[in-house]
């Protein structure tokens, strides 16, 4: 397999779509994760949901809770319990920004995007701020406008 310098293999396995209707993401950061065999197998499939996970760091260390990998139809006795706590691989400094972040007022981490990387599971995590009603309705106001206006071009143009 050639791949051209500068352009990566990613397959996303997750996305949590309701995490950028109901916050604003600030930063985004890119983890690995530490996963058992069967559970790389599993994700593999796209067997996984990241709904209602979130973020936790404990003594210097992140871990995401509440992830569902569902389990490998043919791992037998090694397959591990689909809602474990896993941990996420990260720099210190990262980890560092993440606590600094997530310290203030308002903030949280949330998971946005499981996928693999060069044959690597990672996980796209945002530090993101709630939103309030009035920014959620004006977001779906902008949306349905620029439906419009596309919907609007493409009839012109035909």
């Amino acid at each position: 397999m050639s791949t051209k310098q500068g352009e990566e293999n990613n397959k996303l396995v997750a996305n949590n779509k309701k995490a950028y209707h109901e916050y604003f993401i600030e930063d985004k950061y890119e983890a690995g994760l530490a996963l058992c065999g069967t559970e790389v197998k599993s994700l593999r499939q796209g067997k996984c949901s990241i709904k209602e996970a979130y973020i936790k760091i404990d003594k210097g260390e992140v871990y995401i809770i509440g992830m569902n990998i569902s389990p490998y139809e043919k791992g037998n006795i090694f397959n591990k319990d689909p809602l474990r706590v896993r941990k996420l691989l990260l720099h210190s400094y990262e980890i560092n920004k993440l606590i600094g972040g997530s310290s203030e007022q308002g903030y949280t981490i949330m998971p946005l995007a499981v996928y693999f990387k060069n044959g690597k599971a990672k996980i796209q995590i945002g530090l993101a701020k709630g939103k309030k009603n009035y920014d959620k309705r004006q977001e779906i106001a902008k949306k349905d406008m620029r439906r419009e206006t596309m919907r609007q071009f493409k009839v012109k143009n035909l």
